[in-house]
């Protein structure tokens, strides 16, 4: 594969991410958010599952977890469910459009994070990023963070634990096989939700089948399928094409949200969604440029 095909791929990759935003909003009509994200992962699980049994074959290994395994996959699931539940209430009081570029603010928010939690001191462009991102999101919201809905403040939540979760995993991955931790996670996330879901909001059949294409879209499709294609993609291309190709994610939410939704942003909006978008490529690629720069 050429580099053209690896990054053609990924622009798709992108471009599914930003079609689950609109099958995580459809859903909503007839599905409570907290089923939802069980259901959705559920599905991905299974989606995940025979990779992983012939990951563990090739291995040598047995498929299940141990118990220091099991602990640390919980917490990764854990971390999974609340920030994918977050961002489905979300979607009940904000646009996609607004959600697909908040809950990118993950990719200034991880560093953000790596120094409270590790103090792991980040590139210094992620201090400049991050202030653009809040100016970003003050425009996103009409001017003032007093303009942001409820589910704006859901979407941001989503965008931390999802740090929080890109934290955790990067300290938890070199002592797993890959597609093993991904199902185990994708296992607990689903589980959580359908018991949580069971306490907290209305539970039929009727809801799961009439929101099934929503369902394995959202699961099997921008979840397996989509970090499938990626892993696939990025062996053939560098890193910093990578990340721009993937950032289309958010532009792609806010296109499909426009085309299928009829959603529609005013012009402090749209500056409001660049700056996080340049905020976002910023974190990415300028540590990127500085660590490939020839010497003189």
């Amino acid at each position: 594969m050429n580099r053209a095909s690896a990054n053609l791929l990924l622009l798709i990759t992108g471009a599914i991410w930003g079609g689950g935003f609109i099958a995580q909003a459809t859903a909503m009509d007839s599905i409570g958010p907290v089923l939802f994200t069980g259901i959705r992962f559920l599905a991905a699980a299974l989606a995940v599952l025979p990779f992983a049994v012939i990951e563990a074959r090739r291995a040598g290994a047995p498929l299940l977890p141990d118990t220091g395994q099991w602990a640390r996959f919980s917490l990764l699931g854990t971390l999974l469910f609340t920030s994918l539940a977050a961002q489905q209430i979300g979607l009940l009081t904000t646009s996609v459009t607004n959600s697909g570029f908040l809950t990118g603010l993950y990719v200034v928010l991880t560093p953000v994070l790596g120094v409270a939690l590790w103090r792991f001191w980040p590139h210094p462009v992620v201090w400049p990023a991050a202030l653009m991102a809040l100016a970003g999101i003050a425009l996103l919201s009409g001017g003032a963070f007093t303009g942001l809905s409820r589910g704006d403040w859901w979407t941001i939540l989503c965008a931390a634990l999802w740090a929080c979760h890109v934290q955790f995993l990067g300290r938890f991955v070199g002592s797993a096989r890959p597609l093993q931790l991904a199902c185990s996670q994708f296992f607990v996330c689903g589980f959580l939700g359908i018991a949580i879901a069971l306490a907290v909001e209305p539970v039929a059949w009727s809801m799961i089948t009439a929101s099934a294409t929503e369902i394995l879209f959202a699961g099997v499709i921008s979840g397996g399928l989509a970090f499938t294609i990626q892993a696939i993609a990025q062996r053939h291309t560098t890193a910093p094409q990578a990340a721009i190709f993937m950032s289309s994610e958010a532009l792609f939410a806010a296109l499909f949200g426009a085309l299928f939704l009829g959603e529609r942003i005013g012009a402090t909006g749209l500056a409001g969604c660049a700056l996080i978008f340049v905020a976002m490529l910023s974190v990415e690629l300028v540590p990127m440029m500085r660590r490939h720069k020839p010497a003189a």
